[in-house]
């Protein structure tokens, strides 16, 4: 295999180990029994002019004294020695280098220590890791480069686990007996080698079957795409535990739309686009690693479970339920199949309690399990009880598990529905069987949710619907006219007219700045009527009681206005009323690391009152647009409910469809789209209202 730009940092041939001690409990002498007496099977060399020999092995004083030219420098030293001890590697020549401290110094210039070693490494093409890190461990060639104490045994296995902190990066790799790696990385600030570029390198290795990333920050974007891009094309998962989720506060956003998207929505949308599965806690996270590392897929269909007991049963029915995951649909012959294996009482059924006597249980279990993962309804399965070494009902429930996980390449489970039991020995044998044990019912259902999800993400990747084009003429249009706008905002009615312009169904409407206007506009669109306030400096007219609606007739529409002018002012905005429908909020926020994204939200007066939006990169298909409605509270009422009639979902996709469209067109001058309500009713979907925020800069527009 060729190599890779990091098999010198990540699979090195030769290292040398700068900073190397004999002192007890020190970074040095725990990076030096780390390398040294494992089985790792490159050359090391210590250095250290303080010692002849460290653990039996010749100490060199400096690089320069060095026999050979090693690949990868290993810097264990203080900040205050790291410049010097960086220009020392590259100008010996290595190719990598890690470095443990944090780069900050007390006292420091301008550039700051971090951005010149940054620049040092960039410039002389140096690979490193770090700094501020905990090093990495290549599992499978076992070589743990790390100056902490690592755990007694790190399983080998199909995981590449990237963390972007510490702490996070042990808690996987020092912890438990299910899971295992080939690489760990603790990455730290990234001074010269990013996560992307350790994604790239794991997905070029042939025993990796999923990746995992602690994530705080993504620095180099277009690199992190096309890592993403590069695990879909290779059908190999990303699990990602996004920290720095805190949303943006509504104070500070001028769009309804930035209010309530909050500072994730980007990761969020960007993760939809590329079927990243991302998770909220490391239990979540342990539980779908478990179900990935072992490289079985699912297939369509639904979950089965098997029980040992009916209060379990109804436990996980009953989670299940509350997390929207479908239990299989058995077929007919699958149920008459059971029939003779369950005893009176039982019934034969999805999920299924096989618990009657212990006659002959662990054959009925065996052959009760083997016939729900044959079903062609079933994805996957999984035996849940609360197993415990020792226990002759533990044993012969892996025992079952075990025999069935050899017959089928379905993935096939062994779970409980409490953390804290005594089955490290049955969890051992489990995962040398290629057999998840998870722990927990929600952490169970939830890697089952996941792994369905990114079947159904990798099923339909290649059915995208190629999405239809805005007219480049008017696009360009657009673009001159929002390149030579003064002010940070494109009105209502210049919203409106952009919107209707590129295709977007908008309410009828026409700007007025006097009685006669008014008339006349009133005359042109027809009873009854809104009228707003068309002042510029007025993003959000309810606030500043600049909305009246459901006008009638002349009168009441003079009376109206009347008040606006001696509020506010006389520009207005006079447009149709439309009666009933559902209020949706739509609008774009434009990421300045990923682009734009769509937003789809319960809308009006609701919109930053209820946690019930999905997002999506720009720009979207119908399909995908459809799948955002689905994930929306507001879908049961677009549906129809109590007796009202079903909202047109179509007119709204394809709004969504279309709104997605301009936010991309004209991703070099917008910065946020919001369109709220958009009112969706059973013959259209329009929008009533709309605000566009510009790019600060737009010269290249």
């Amino acid at each position: 295999m060729p190599e890779h730009p990091l098999d010198p940092l990540l699979n090195p041939g030769s290292i040398a180990l700068v900073g190397a001690s004999d002192r007890p409990d020190s970074p040095g002498q725990v990076l030096a029994r780390m390398v040294i007496e494992s089985d790792y099977t490159g050359e090391v060399y210590p250095v250290n002019p303080g010692y002849p020999e460290i653990l039996g092995q010749t100490c060199y004083p400096y690089l320069e004294s060095l026999p050979v030219t090693v690949e990868h420098v290993i810097i264990a030293l203080g900040n205050q020695h790291l410049e010097s001890a960086l220009q020392a590697a590259i100008d010996h020549g290595a190719r990598a280098v890690t470095i443990y401290s944090s780069g900050v110094l007390e006292q420091d210039s301008e550039p700051r220590l971090m951005q010149r070693l940054s620049v040092m490494a960039r410039d002389a093409g140096v690979m490193v890791c770090g700094v501020n890190g905990m090093g990495f461990y290549n599992v499978r060639q076992d070589l743990y480069a790390g100056i902490f104490p690592r755990a007694a045994e790190i399983i080998k296995g199909r995981i590449s686990y990237i963390a972007q902190s510490g702490s996070a990066f042990t808690t996987l790799c020092h912890n438990g007996c299910r899971l295992g790696f080939n690489l760990c990385v603790s990455a730290g600030n990234e001074i010269a080698t990013g996560v992307a570029d350790y994604m790239d390198w794991c997905l070029e290795q042939p025993d990796t079957s999923v990746i995992g990333l602690f994530l705080e920050t993504v620095r180099d974007p277009q690199a992190f795409v096309a890592a993403l891009e590069k695990a879909n094309d290779k059908g190999i998962p990303v699990v990602v535990l996004k920290i720095g989720k805190s949303p943006l506060s509504a104070a500070m956003a001028v769009t309804h739309t930035g209010a309530i998207a909050g500072n994730h929505a980007a990761f969020e949308a960007l993760f939809r686009r590329h079927g990243v599965i991302e998770v909220k806690d490391f239990d979540e996270m342990a539980a779908i690693l478990m179900l990935l590392q072992s490289g079985r897929e699912a297939t369509d269909g639904g979950f089965a479970a098997v029980f040992e007991s009916g209060g379990f049963r109804e436990l996980i029915t009953d989670e299940a339920h509350e997390m929207g995951i479908e239990f299989a649909a058995l077929e007919d012959g699958t149920i008459e199949a059971l029939k003779p294996h369950l005893d009176a009482g039982l019934k034969a059924e999805n999920p299924l309690d096989a618990w009657g006597s212990h006659d002959r249980f662990e054959e009925r279990f065996e052959t009760c399990l083997e016939l729900m993962m044959q079903d062609p309804n079933v994805a996957a399965g999984a035996f849940i009880s609360n197993l415990r070494d020792g226990y002759y009902l533990s044993e012969a429930i892996y025992r079952v598990v075990a025999a069935v996980s050899r017959k089928t390449a379905k993935p096939i489970a062994l779970a409980t529905c409490y953390a804290d039991l005594a089955n490290g020995g049955i969890c051992r044998r489990a995962h040398e069987a290629g057999i998840p044990l998870i722990d927990g019912a929600r952490e169970t259902l939830l890697a089952f949710r996941h792994l369905f999800e990114y079947h159904r993400y990798r099923r339909n990747r290649s059915q995208v619907a190629s999405a239809s084009k805005l007219d480049p003429e008017r696009v360009a249009d657009w673009r001159q006219i929002i390149a030579g706008h003064a002010d940070a905002s494109l009105g209502e009615v210049e919203a409106l007219r952009l919107m209707q312009d590129l295709e977007m169904p908008v309410v009828r409407n026409q700007q007025v700045s006097n009685r006669a206007e008014l008339l006349s506009a009133a005359n042109a669109i027809g009873y009854p009527l809104v009228l707003k306030t068309a002042q510029p400096g007025i993003n959000h007219k309810s606030d500043s009681r600049g909305v009246f609606v459901n006008i009638q007739a002349e009168p009441q529409l003079l009376e109206r206005y009347d008040d606006l002018c001696a509020r506010l002012g006389p520009a207005a905005l006079l447009s149709q009323m439309i009666d009933g429908g559902v209020e949706i909020a739509l609008g774009t926020v434009n990421d300045p690391q990923f682009g734009p994204i769509v937003m789809v939200a319960a809308g009006g007066v609701l919109v930053e009152l209820l946690s019930d939006r999905a997002v999506a990169m720009c720009p979207v298909d119908p399909r995908q647009a459809e799948a955002m409605l689905a994930a929306l509270k507001a879908n049961r009422l677009l549906l129809g409910v109590r007796g009202e009639a079903a909202a047109n979902r179509q007119a709204l996709i394809d709004a969504i469809v279309r709104l997605s469209q301009i936010a991309f067109e004209l991703r070099d001058c917008i910065a946020e789209i919001d369109l709220n309500p958009v009112l969706v009713n059973p013959d259209q979907a329009l929008a009533v209202d709309a605000l566009i925020l510009r790019k600060k800069s737009v010269a290249s527009c």
